[in-house]
């Protein structure tokens, strides 16, 4: 079969499910927007990559910024549009896109739809209804109507879809809440890239690199938003300012992470150090220098966000300490594994006193990092994971036959 993979953020984890496909014997391609600031996966071709593996960098001129909204609008419809060509051309038997905006979802599907292609929409994320939490109540009644409009994209969207993936049974309440029952409908959960992320050694060649080998480290990876209150790793830093060999490493990209670059700058602190986003290559380094690993979620996240970090901080066999609403699935997973800390998101107190807890309890920060690891070992097999996705792709091609 011909599979094009499209994930938008470019993520380690849907990189392995391409590969893995591709080593099953079919042809698939992996896309993904090149300018997108968040942590990617490996987008080369390696030498045990399957013959059918390939990479299509998806990139627009001009900068992407998420926080001109009008500028961001045009721009995600003119990536939809050249995503959708770019897959077009390709010829694939099915498409799946996730992480997609709205609008950008929607031209991409058409082209691929267009080209006889069945089209999958792997849900990560209710767009719209995110939108009506942080604009339903704005502008006068003019952010209501912006929600609704959006509302209507991303509903019509999951009906013209051949299939549907969710990633939790939580969000069935979504389709429902949209008044949406899709053709077919699987419900298959996030994974850690578990075969790029081998457990490593504190003292590793990165954290020499960066003076980290002597360090107790609090480590936070990944995009980091202003939503994310990036100051509370700076408080962090401050409750630990007078405890001897103690660094809190940032290692980041987003809007936060300036916000963190001006406040270092305006107020230098000697135990905290920003970095930017590091390879794939190099993640596992960077994970394995970490003795307590930090995941932030902003309050608004509610039960529609899953962070790739978490799942990947899962298979580093590190402790965790999450800031999350506690009915938010990554928090769940977390607390049933016992693989860390979780407390309430924006509760700063909170988190400095499991780092706290973590910081004296070398057992526990042992039996936290092994939980988590047997937790990823038991549930991110992608071998398995890539049979599911198959059965999705080839009731899909049916649905769209069907259809035609």
């Amino acid at each position: 079969m011909r599979i094009a993979v499209h994930d938008y953020a470019g993520h380690p984890f849907q990189f392995e499910l391409s590969r893995q496909l591709a080593r099953e014997g079919h042809v698939v391609r992996h896309f993904y927007f090149a300018g997108d600031s968040g942590p990617k996966g490996d987008a080369s071709v390696r030498a045990d990559d399957g013959p059918g593996f390939s990479v299509g960098a998806v990139n627009l001129p001009g900068v992407y910024s998420k926080s001109k909204l009008f500028q961001r609008r045009a721009m995600d419809i003119r990536y939809g549009r050249e995503a959708g060509a770019r897959i077009a051309a390709f010829q694939p038997d099915v498409v799946i896109s996730g992480n997609t905006p709205v609008e950008a979802q929607g031209p991409l599907m058409r082209a691929a739809q267009g080209a006889g292609a069945a089209f999958v929409f792997w849900m990560q994320d209710f767009y719209s209804l995110a939108v009506k939490r942080i604009l339903g109540r704005k502008w006068f009644g003019a952010g209501a109507a912006i929600a609704a409009w959006y509302e209507h994209l991303e509903a019509g969207q999951l009906r013209a879809s051949d299939g549907v993936v969710l990633i939790s049974d939580d969000f069935l309440s979504g389709l429902a809440e949209l008044k949406v029952q899709p053709k077919s409908l699987e419900i298959i959960p996030n994974w850690g890239a578990l075969g790029s992320l081998p457990v490593r050694p504190k003292a590793n060649p990165w954290a020499r690199n960066h003076g980290l080998e002597d360090r107790f480290v609090f480590l936070y990876s990944g995009t980091l938003g202003l939503k994310h209150d990036p100051l509370v790793l700076t408080a962090l830093a401050d409750a630990f300012a007078e405890t001897e060999r103690v660094q809190v490493t940032v290692v980041a990209a987003g809007q936060g992470a300036d916000m963190l670059k001006g406040e270092l700058a305006a107020r230098p602190r000697r135990n905290i150090d920003l970095l930017p986003l590091q390879s794939m290559e190099a993640l596992p380094d960077v994970l394995g220098c970490a003795d307590v690993v930090i995941a932030l979620l902003e309050e608004d996240a509610g039960r529609f966000s899953v962070p790739s970090k978490v799942l990947s901080y899962l298979c580093a066999n590190r402790p965790i300490v999450l800031s999350a609403p506690r009915e938010n699935l990554a928090a769940r997973i977390l607390t049933d594994a016992g693989a860390g800390l979780v407390v309430e998101a924006g509760d700063a107190g909170g988190l400095i006193a499991a780092a706290r807890r973590l910081h004296g309890d070398s057992q526990l920060r042992a039996s936290f990092g092994a939980s988590g690891r047997a937790y990823a070992e038991a549930n991110f097999d992608i071998g398995a994971v890539a049979q599911r996705f198959m059965g999705v792709f080839e009731k899909a091609v049916a649905q769209r036959r069907s259809r035609a």
